[in-house]
């Protein structure tokens, strides 16, 4: 008997540790992985598609980037928890209510980079908002709710005209 529970001791011992441990120090120690990835499907662009693996970028605290590429894809980059850039990866291929769903996505592993502590959509428009002017939406990685972040982001970056058409479509939600 007093074996067996030196044996249970020694096989909870590391789960209660675990279970015990500050999320802050969870998150050193997740699988870290970065990838870029080419994202084809019919309609991808000018749909809030790259708005979208933001805001999944944002839910899951995700660094890297959504691009439009030339000829009518996305790029993408995502480095992070292993997990996490999976289920986004998940909803980059299932796509948003605008986008064409069951998208194709072509992943690479890329190199990790410890510094990048941002997601960034390049080049960002909104079509519904009537906002033609390319901006860089950049959001720290931080978890909070990814609406208000993103709304957030808009706020601090758009300009002049711009913002007020934002400010008037979220009334309009």
């Amino acid at each position: 008997m007093g074996s067996l529970a030196g044996r249970n001791v020694q096989l909870l011992a590391p789960a209660l540790i675990w279970a015990t441990a500050a999320e802050g120090a969870l998150a050193a120690n997740v699988q870290q992985e970065a990838i870029t990835a080419t994202v084809i499907g019919e309609k991808v662009q000018k749909v809030g598609y790259r708005a979208m693996i933001q805001k999944q970028a944002i839910m899951y605290d995700l660094a890297g980037y959504a691009r439009n590429n030339p000829h009518g894809t996305v790029g993408v980059m995502l480095q992070g928890d292993e997990d996490r850039i999976d289920k986004t990866v998940e909803a980059i291929s299932a796509g948003n209510k605008s986008s064409s769903k069951a998208n194709i996505i072509g992943e690479a592993p890329a190199p990790f980079e410890s510094n990048l502590k941002t997601f960034t959509i390049f080049g960002w428009t909104s079509n519904s908002r009537n906002i033609s002017n390319p901006y860089n939406l950049v959001f720290n990685l931080r978890p909070e709710d990814a609406e208000a972040i993103w709304n957030s982001i808009a706020d601090s970056t758009l300009k002049g005209d711009d913002l007020a058409k934002f400010m008037k479509h979220l009334d309009d939600e």
